[in-house]
């Protein structure tokens, strides 16, 4: 529901900051026959607007990835208060999705293509027993890990590269050269934090870095194997995918 009075007045451009427990719908992007992030904000603001608001994000997040700083506009001609605008779209969601910032932005201004880096986060758990507190945004891995391999391996990734054989074969991208600027493990109780920053990130990207990082640690792949794989582009010298929840979008910089 819409609470506050409004009126019209010529086109602006917002941006809003957003978090979300992804754990029950199917990424961020409109799927048909299925709840996306982007379907729910777009609702909201069709309650405020009385009208369709289509809304673009900074990029998709997979079903089952949660988001700590996912960005996205949107255009309106509603004459609301910038400051009244993360209130008006939170009274229309539900709890699993909050906006924490709304801001005006310039028109020529992009979600998406004006993007400069993004930062990932996943989670690993290494206790011995699944924590059930944390097993919606964590990856269990109960076995013991080679930790000097694995922050070995994190410096290969270092630097531009064409990622290919680190990329879902559902990627219809043709260009595959992405730049990591940090990829860090580091830890933190009875858990992995991997930090992963870069310009541009390719479907499943992330998973298949860490899923290779976990492999590596478990003395399943050498760090001679993720050279070959840069060179050859062969996807089956790399690791699997790590599970969509220990995943989280933690910050997108303009």
């Amino acid at each position: 529901m819409c609470f506050m009075s409004v009126g019209v007045r010529t086109k602006k451009k917002y941006i809003s900051t957003v978090a979300y427990d992804g754990t029950h719908y199917a990424g961020f992007q409109v799927q048909p026959n299925a709840p996306t992030i982007q379907q729910s904000i777009e609702k909201a603001l069709e309650r405020i607007h009385k009208k369709p608001i289509k809304i673009f994000g900074s990029g998709r997040t997979d079903a089952g990835v949660h988001a700590k700083g996912q960005v996205f506009h949107f255009e309106t001609e509603l004459e609301i208060a910038e400051s009244n605008w993360t209130r008006a779209i939170n009274a229309n969601l539900g709890r699993d999705i909050r906006i924490l910032e709304t801001v005006e932005a310039p028109l020529d201004f992009h979600a998406r293509y004006s993007v400069k880096k993004k930062e990932y986060r996943y989670f690993l758990h290494r206790g011995a027993v699944e924590n059930p507190f944390r097993r919606l945004y964590t990856y269990h891995i109960p076995r013991t890990l080679d930790m000097e391999l694995i922050q070995q391996a994190t410096q290969l990734f270092i630097g531009e590269h064409d990622f290919t054989a680190f990329s879902s074969a559902k990627s219809n991208v043709q260009n595959k050269v992405r730049t990591i600027y940090r990829l860090e493990v580091v830890p933190m109780g009875d858990e992995l934090i991997v930090i992963c920053e870069g310009n541009g990130f390719l479907y499943n990207m992330v998973r298949i870095i860490v899923g290779t990082l976990i492999e590596v640690g478990l003395g399943n792949i050498s760090l001679e194997h993720i050279q070959e794989a840069f060179i050859t582009k062969n996807r089956k010298l790399v690791g699997v995918s790590a599970p969509p929840q220990g995943l989280f979008l933690w910050k997108v910089t303009y």
